[in-house]
């Protein structure tokens, strides 16, 4: 049998060895039967996770977001003028 071992640790935080031949067992040696729901749910949790975590590495830094809406003047004069102080402040290298 081969075990979605991420989904399983998920489920049954207690589980530290889990073997595709010998079983599934917690930290006192104990084997541990698990309920297939409780896994998949577990599943549905890493896999929001997952798309959570490779989505946002697709996005511009933040960094480069924040000064691409400074260019376009979408923030307050205030905050604008904060932002040209800092910018002034330190200009970029040449």
């Amino acid at each position: 049998m081969t075990y979605d071992h991420d989904a399983i640790r998920k489920a049954y935080p207690s589980v530290i060895m889990i073997d595709d031949d010998a079983g599934i067992f917690d930290e006192d040696g104990n084997a541990v039967t698990v309920e297939q729901s409780k896994v998949d749910e577990a599943r549905v949790e890493l896999n929001k996770l997952n798309y959570r975590g490779i989505r946002g590495l697709k996005y511009p830094n933040v960094g480069d977001q924040l000064d691409d809406l400074y260019h376009k003047g979408a923030f307050s004069d205030e905050m604008a003028a904060k932002i040209k102080a800092v910018k002034d402040a330190h200009p970029k290298p040449s």
